[in-house]
């Protein structure tokens, strides 16, 4: 696939690495001459100088010829993006989507508005961020969400401490019963390395498991895991930025007490009309006593989503140690997110990573319904519609020869779901769960072709 990226900031540049890993023909434009060379360094990619707003270099850039034009030009070019993805659209690109930063743009009586100025989808990633965040205060027993054919299937991800029943035992202990196998482990990550386990395979101190899950087998995962559900009645958030509110906003009526920290008057007044049930306090974000004071060990969440990694780090860390059970941190850079898991953080949040999941689905085959890049795990999470004559469907899943750096985790079939053992058959247009290696996706998207 022919793809046009507009604009090298962090998501652009993100985008143009993982996308020129998975072999599409990558075009990346940017005014900055700075961004343009970095994003240059790490994919093999044409770089075109220029504005993205100008139809002289979308034209060198040779739209006409992509099959999806991505605006993502940063916040601040906001504006940029909705010309620069109309245009696109008018010079020929077959799809063509912009990142926004403006919630009111989203509303469904706006819509029609940017289908006509060509836009084929508006992306906002601190609003998907948010929502993300929403639903793992929801769901608090895991530390990562997703869920398959409308929740049949729901990946569960724990880290495993002193408590845990499963330390020392090996995956086949799990399995002895395989016609009651209502969970499975799909990988591991264990001191910055990715395994797909195998059935010799142990579980250590600190290792952090992926399961996926039929909705009866959450409870016995959480068992085994030496897990518990947190009843998430009192949280605090750090940070008065728009990720802030949108969460606040999401959470503060169902939760008992909701208290958001920001440092700045002028933006804490704001929030506190805003934010009718929750309580603001203007106050400085690295400061501990003020933390402590309002009243930090007393909380079942804590969610730092301040402008600083480094700042949402640390004061994970310190809730951590006050007791906090579920800290959640949005962290920007991608190489601070390993260190963040082994501090003890529950959940990290990156935008790029989350955004670039979704933007991803328009340059998927159409067999390929959904797909999540996991925090602190190189691999990604893929669910499959099964076409009719697919080598998947050859025989049972032991005998099909399917890629070592693989696992196929669960079968919605219908309106029933199973986790996938060696004597499961795949049959055509079944939905398959599967967790992949990045070396072997383009083998495994072929067994389902």
């Amino acid at each position: 696939m022919k793809i046009v990226i507009g604009g090298a900031g962090e998501i652009g540049s993100h985008l143009a690495e993982l996308l020129c890993n998975e072999r599409h023909q990558i075009t990346v434009i940017d005014h900055d001459e700075t961004r343009l060379r970095h994003v240059a360094e790490v994919a093999d990619l044409i770089a075109v100088e220029g504005l993205t707003t100008s139809i002289t270099t979308l034209q060198k850039a040779q739209v006409h010829k992509a099959d999806l034009y991505i605006a993502v030009s940063p916040a601040e070019e906001q504006d940029m993006n909705i010309v620069s993805a109309s245009l696109a659209k008018q010079l020929g690109a077959k799809k063509s989507i912009a990142r926004i930063n403006n919630d009111e743009y989203l509303q469904e009586e706006n819509q029609a508005l940017f289908i006509d100025l060509g836009i084929d989808y508006l992306f906002y990633p601190e609003k998907i961020a948010a929502s993300e965040i929403d639903g793992l205060l929801e769901q608090s027993y895991t530390n990562e969400i997703m869920e398959f054919s409308g929740g049949k299937l729901q990946l569960l991800t724990f880290k495993l401490e002193e408590n845990s029943p499963l330390i020392g035992k090996k995956i086949s202990e799990l399995t002895l019963d395989m016609a009651k196998l209502l969970y499975r482990v799909l990988a591991i990550s264990r001191n910055g390395e990715t395994i797909i386990p195998n059935s010799a395979c142990d579980f250590r101190l600190n290792d952090v498991i992926y399961i996926i899950a039929e909705r009866e087998g959450i409870d016995e995962a959480l068992y085994q895991s030496g897990k518990k559900i947190i009843d998430v009645h009192n949280v605090m958030i750090l940070g008065g930025t728009r990720m802030a509110e949108m969460i606040a906003k999401k959470i503060e009526q169902r939760v008992t007490s909701l208290k958001l920290i920001e440092p700045d008057r002028i933006r804490s007044e704001e929030l506190a009309v805003s934010l009718p049930h929750t309580l603001i306090i203007n106050g400085e974000v690295h400061n501990t006593d003020l933390l402590e004071e309002e009243g930090l060990r007393h909380m079942d969440a804590f969610v730092a989503v301040s402008g600083s990694s480094a700042t949402n780090i640390l004061s994970c860390v310190i809730a951590k140690r006050l007791g906090v059970q579920k800290t959640i941190a949005e962290i920007e850079n991608l190489e601070y997110v390993k260190l963040a898991e082994s501090l003890g953080i529950n959940t990290v949040i990156n935008k790029k990573m989350i955004t670039a999941a979704r933007i991803f689905r328009f340059t998927m085959r159409h067999h390929v319904q959904s797909i999540k890049y996991l925090s602190g795990l190189d691999a990604e999470l893929m669910e499959f519609i099964v076409k009719p004559g697919s080598a998947a469907t050859k025989g049972k899943i032991r005998d099909i020869d399917f890629p070592k750096d693989a696992i196929i985790g669960g079968i919605v079939r219908g309106n029933t779901s199973s986790i996938a053992i060696g004597d499961s058959q795949i049959q055509a247009y079944d939905r398959v769960t599967v967790l992949a290696l990045p070396n072997s996706v383009n083998k495994v998207n072929r067994f389902f072709e």
